[in-house]
């Protein structure tokens, strides 16, 4: 297992948010990297590790309700209102005027916001994944619902009595097992519609029968275990409750990026597959992207080295 750097705490927008930081403080334009769910900062081990060394100052924070930072209990308090204002928050509580954000799964969805919402500290951003989509002509979880039903994990999140949440959390090993699994490769034959529900799948789950190959060992399991048992799941399950109050609000922003943007997209990605990257020069003037080969959705941890030469290269080429 590859060790984080030391845990730190920021003060920040009503919470306490636990954060890791590499490399230089010198370094005039940190990479802050921003993680999923269900994830928390250990998933950027790899690039803290290796461009920290490389000389870049790269910072990964605990998102609110994960891990060791805070955990408010109203549901809205998991809006992308409230995320990016974390982030901005812990550019002001480490006097950085601007970064370039890295974003994986939600993580992406708030990188792609901060442009939106707060461009002035924002000088670049990277989506791992996570596209910047056009916003939905309706209420996304309407969308969802009627393509692919009730038991689809993200309609399921919204029914009342938290469900979902206390099945995860009576399962807290055989979750993470079951969702840090690499992709089965296309040779393996042509690839069925996937298998989304997600609470219903865990509730019944061996993870002696699965046939996938493990992503983490069992001491980087381990720390994913004892985040979950700490955190519970309802906190950041709760970043899905509000897909409709951030819909409302993605009509008051525009919809175009003026920050450089890298779109780092992952072949066999079946819940963020690379083409729902398509359209995305129509947002963004001055975007590049990038195909990682044999990747599944966790993919700067399943291909940590093209994902760090990625994000070197284009800054190297973007900032110096």
């Amino acid at each position: 297992m590859i060790e984080m750097p030391p845990r730190q705490f920021a003060s920040v927008n009503g919470i306490s948010l636990a954060f890791h930081e590499a490399g230089p403080k010198s370094d005039p334009i940190p990479l802050l990297f921003c993680h999923g769910w269900p994830e928390i900062a250990f998933s950027w081990r790899h690039q803290l590790k290796a461009l920290g060394k490389a000389g870049l100052r790269v910072i990964a924070p605990d998102m609110r309700g994960f891990g060791a930072s805070g955990r408010p209990a109203a549901v809205e308090d998991y809006d992308l209102v409230h995320i990016t204002g974390d982030l901005v928050g812990l550019l002001d509580h480490l006097e950085i005027e601007k970064a370039i954000f890295v974003g994986h799964d939600w993580g992406g969805a708030a990188v792609w916001r901060m442009a939106q919402e707060h461009c002035a500290r924002v000088a670049g951003v990277i989506g791992l994944n996570t596209p910047h989509a056009a916003r939905a002509p309706v209420n996304p979880i309407e969308i969802f619902r009627r393509r692919l039903g009730e038991d689809f994990y993200i309609v399921d999140f919204q029914r009342p009595g938290n469900e979902p949440d206390r099945v995860f959390e009576a399962h807290v090993e055989n979750t993470l097992s079951f969702f840090f699994r690499l992709p089965t490769p296309k040779s393996a034959g042509p690839a069925g519609q996937p298998n989304l529900a997600f609470p219903r799948i865990i509730a019944s789950y061996d993870p002696a029968r699965d046939t996938r190959e493990k992503l983490l060992g069992d001491d980087e399991m381990a720390v994913y275990v004892a985040a979950y048992r700490g955190s519970g799941f309802t906190p950041g399950i709760n970043w899905y409750r509000n897909i409709e109050r951030n819909w409302r609000r993605a009509a008051e922003l525009s919809e175009a990026i003026d920050a450089p943007a890298l779109m780092i997209m992952a072949e066999l990605d079946v819940v963020l597959p690379p083409s729902a990257a398509d359209g995305m020069e129509a947002r963004i003037a001055d975007l590049e992207k990038r195909l990682i080969s044999g990747s599944g959705h966790w993919t700067m941890q399943e291909k940590p080295d093209e994902v760090n030469a990625a994000i070197w290269e284009w800054r190297r080429r973007k900032f110096g």
